[in-house]
């Protein structure tokens, strides 16, 4: 009762009982919910040893250990609790602390064999380790020695890179690497000229550093930074993000650290690794303006900084990273800001570098938690706008661009700074083309933000229309078109569209269109036209044309595959506008949907705009022209363009099922998988969403292939919630059963993210479709031995409501919970005389089986009938004595389009009677009476 919510004593024999039952979460539940309401030392070690015997069960070896520690605090001669955590520490490799617990445990107990047992097994683990260890610093030292030997031939010394790669991934491994002086070697291996050398340098150390705050801390002093940031500054590639990727995983150790209190991993209480940390950032930070790094190289050190600096999430109070960063580096971040890459001096950058800096300084300035560090950071920005000189002019106002484009408060404010302005309309009117082009993209940049846009029309529309008549370059022409069209998009109705330049949208979509198509400009000025048709597709005239011309398509996907990934947002723009994927109106209460989409059908959801045949009509073209592969490229890069518009045009892409196989053909279900994982909340939920429509309706293991497919589980069970709409409840247990049909594997993987439980619940869903759909889950689930043990468990009604759902009306319902209870009483035989106890009406609902005109359900009815005959003889003389040997005595007969496999079984049912002696072999199978002879 409700009582028993707040009694520790009632929850805690609760969770023995679950215990019992198998069931580890619950128990879980009632001894975490007893433990918050207890004060009472003595029970409080009780629950916590309890609850590490469910850890242990559950395999999360780590709780279970801090559980049992727990216990031995309060009560040291607890041998229960001593043994638990013996076995936990024997599962996390620890086992010199595993022996010294079970010694103890003997000691006090010498007859007990668990002890013995587990005592034997470490002794033997313990000598077999140290043998190894031994073997492997031998191994260690002559890995090194080759690799630093120069005489040596190379395939050897690539062989021995390689070994040391794979040594340093296991823990024992890595210590080894360490303890043998490791870390000066490699060191000595950094600056190889051979790629392979040092990338197998890099991995090592990755290694070394994985989820490991002290050895990291130690490398980050012995190491330096300067040898791992020049080696990503450098120009080859694969070494660069080699670099870049054992940078993060430094992060991630040094950062972790911080929030974990680390109990028994290294003993010592470590201190804050700020030291390390701030050394890792200054590095970085110097990084930015520094020449003699390449252009990737500062790309990845900018997107380090995005992923490293700023908080995970707001509920953590601690900025101090953010502060520190904008304290001691956002000037050198501006410096890449204010780059005019045209100009051949200052760093290099790549097409993608303003993009990465306006990001950066986004969540730089989100991660600000009051007014005064806001101030701070403009007042910071300002100062470095303000610099006297032309030079200075123009990196300021390419500066105002990349703020605008990230924190656009802070780059409207600068823009505003007194003689901005005047700067830029100065800087249109200039003889050089790149003056003209700074000038024109920080208009353009400016108009999109709408509240500001007065103030831009005032002097902007003017110059553009200027620019875009006169100018005898297309590249400035091309960019002050767009210009208009965000100006038009801003300043609302009073101020269309129509008044511009050449009057109609219609021309200027078709000089985009022209200018898109010449390969003669440079690729940044036909990102630009693709910009414009990103404002000018919402007419509905404008789109028709644009996807009825292929080459102007094609260009545009071929424009996604380059380098450059800002024009990833506006062709997501564009073909959102195509598609019209808006947001679609959630359907109705009463699910009318789910109905017609058990037949298959997908449901017809009305865009707001309705253009129905006209969508599709494009959707098929937009997909000949190879819309999924240019997505896929979107997803592939993490595009910070990728924002929900994109994303939206994927599901539009599933909404048809005729669609979906080339979805999948072009490999659009691999992109959807990374959109299902990382992604804004409704982002992750429509991509898993698309995810269960391509599970449902194509083969997933040519949809998903190799490892991929393991992959798809997660984002499906993550629409097992009650968040999700009932519609995408039943995609997701749909394509969740298609998978879980397919191989014990993947039903490894599902059981493992804990959807069982979920998909229990929704086999109690009031919505027949969803509660049959649930069952039909369940039924491929139970060919695994984990589930099955849930049905053997006592405690529950599990088993009674199979028995139940076996009578109901639905008849998918029923063909579901008949296969499942098939299955089972085939599997776990001891489950057959547990039916009679479930329900009083089970022999009519196993009749009514038999009955049926359905052939499915009545070849269940004869394979349970079967199971429980042969399972025990008793329920043989139960069942002999019903209705049920004169219908099986009928199946048995054949006849009539009755399938060959019913007769069959049917026969067995009655040959197994007459082998029992329960009836005779006549024809008339006759009972054998008792009483007469």
């Amino acid at each position: 009762g409700a009582w028993g919510e707040l009694d520790p004593a009632a929850l805690k024999d609760e969770g023995n009982t679950l215990f019992k039952a198998g069931d580890m979460q619950g128990a879980v539940c009632c001894y975490t919910k007893a433990l918050k309401l207890t004060d009472n030392q003595a029970e409080s070690a009780v629950l916590y040893r309890n609850r590490s015997a469910c850890y242990l069960k559950l395999e999360e070896y780590n709780k279970a250990e801090t559980d049992a520690s727990q216990a031995l605090d309060v009560d040291p001669g607890d041998m229960k609790a001593r043994f638990r955590r013996a076995q936990a520490f024997q599962k996390l490799g620890r086992l010199d602390q595993a022996f010294l617990d079970v010694q103890k445990c003997a000691q006090m107990e010498p007859k007990n064999k668990a002890f013995q047992d587990l005592l034997r097994q470490l002794g033997a683990q313990i000598q077999q380790k140290s043998a190894q260890l031994s073997s492997t610093d031998a191994r260690v030292q002559q890995m090194f020695s080759l690799l630093l030997d120069a005489s040596a031939n190379d395939s050897d010394r690539q062989k021995a890179a390689q070994n040391l790669v794979v040594l340093s991934r296991e823990e024992a491994g890595a210590e080894q690497i360490f303890r043998n002086d490791g870390v000066k070697l490699i060191q000595k291996l950094l600056p190889s000229k051979q790629e392979e050398v040092v990338l197998s340098a890099l991995r090592t150390l990755v290694g070394l550093c994985t989820g490991h705050q002290s050895r990291t801390m130690a490398i980050v002093n012995e190491l330096g930074m300067e040898q791992l940031c020049a080696v990503m500054g450098s120009g080859a590639s694969t070494v660069s993000l080699a670099a870049c990727h054992l940078l993060q995983v430094m992060f991630e150790a040094l950062t972790e650290g911080m929030k974990r209190e680390i109990r028994g991993k290294d003993e010592a209480i470590l201190p804050e690794p700020s030291k390390e940390l701030r050394s890792m950032l200054r590095h970085l930070l110097e990084m930015m303006p520094a020449c003699n790094v390449s252009g990737p190289g500062r790309d990845s050190a900018i997107n380090l900084l995005v992923k490293q600096v700023p908080r995970k999430s707001l509920k953590n109070p601690d900025n101090s990273l953010t502060l520190w960063v904008i304290d001691h580096g956002l000037k050198k971040i501006l410096e890449v800001a204010g780059t005019v890459p045209e100009l051949s001096e200052g760093p290099h950058l790549t097409d993608n570098s303003h993009m990465s800096c306006s990001v950066l300084l986004s969540k730089l300035y989100d991660d600000l938690k009051s007014d005064k560090e806001r101030e701070n950071f403009n007042k910071l920005c300002e100062e470095y706008v303000h610099q006297p000189g032309l030079g200075a002019k123009l990196r300021a106002i390419q500066t105002v661009s990349v703020l605008l484009q990230g924190p656009s408060d802070v780059g409207n404010r600068t823009l505003e700074m007194s003689g901005m302005m005047d700067a830029v309309i100065s800087l249109c009117a200039s003889e050089d083309v790149i003056h003209q082009q700074v000038a024109v993209e920080a208009l353009i940049h400016a108009a999109g933000k709408a509240k500001r846009a007065s103030f831009i029309t005032a002097n902007g529309v003017s110059l553009l229309k200027d620019l875009y008549k006169k100018s005898e370059n297309d590249r400035i022409r091309v960019r002050a078109l767009v210009g208009l069209c965000k100006l038009g998009s801003a300043g609302g109705t009073d101020f269309s569209m129509k008044q511009f330049a050449e009057g109609s949208t219609l021309k200027l979509a078709k000089q985009c269109r022209k200018w898109l198509c010449n390969e003669s400009l440079p690729p940044t000025s036909r990102r630009w036209s693709v910009e414009g048709l990103a404002y000018l597709t919402f007419d509905a005239d404008v789109k028709e044309d644009f996807v009825e011309d292929k080459n102007a398509l094609l260009a545009m996907f071929e424009l996604t595959k380059s380098e450059d990934k800002t024009v990833l947002f506006a062709v997501g723009s564009t073909l959102v506008n195509c598609t019209n994927s808006y947001e679609v109106e959630k359907p109705d209460p009463q699910l009318v949907e789910l109905a017609k989409y058990a037949k298959q059908h997908v449901p017809e959801e009305h865009p707001k705009v309705q253009l129905k045949c006209f969508f599709y009509a494009e959707l098929v073209k937009l997909l000949e022209a190879g819309v999924v592969s240019a997505l896929g490229c979107m997803v592939k890069q993490e595009s910070p363009a990728l924002t929900e518009a994109c994303r939206e045009v994927f599901l539009a892409l599933v909404q048809r099922q005729e669609d979906r196989g080339t979805v999948v053909a072009q490999g659009g279900g691999k992109a959807l998988i990374p959109l299902a994982l990382d992604n804004t909340d409704v982002g992750k939920i429509k991509a898993a969403q698309a995810l269960a429509k391509i599970t449902i309706t194509s083969n997933p293991e040519i949809a998903f292939p190799g490892e991929r497919i393991y992959e798809v589980v997660r984002p499906l069970v993550s629409l097992l919630s009650l968040e999700c709409s009932l519609l995408q409840n039943f995609e997701a247990l749909m394509a969740l059963t298609n998978l879980a049909g397919i191989s014990d594997r993947l039903r490894q993987k599902i059981i493992k993210e804990k959807a069982v439980p979920k998909i229990e619940g929704y086999m109690f869903e009031e919505h027949d479709l969803v509660r049959a759909s649930a069952t039909e889950c369940m039924c491929n689930l139970v060919l695994s031995t984990e589930v099955q043990k849930l049905y053997v468990a006592t405690g529950n009604d599990r088993l009674k409501l199979l028995v139940l759902y076996s009578g109901e009306e639905d008849e998918r319902l029923r063909k579901a919970a008949a296969g499942t209870l098939a299955m089972l009483t085939a599997e776990q035989p001891e489950l057959c005389a547990r039916i009679p106890t479930t329900t009083t009406h089970w022999l009519e609902i196993i009749q009514a089986l038999l009955l049926s005109e359905i052939s499915d359900l009545c070849h269940r009815g004869v394979v349970i009938i079967q199971n429980m005959m042969q399972a025990e003889k008793s329920l043989a003389e139960t069942l002999m004595e019903s209705e049920a040997l004169e219908i099986l005595s009928v199946l048995a007969k054949g006849g009539e389009g009755k399938p060959v496999p019913i007769t069959k079984i049917a026969q067995n049912c009655l040959d197994k009677a007459v082998e029992y002696g329960i009836i005779r072999s006549s024809e008339g199978k006759e009972k054998c009476k008792g009483t007469e002879p």
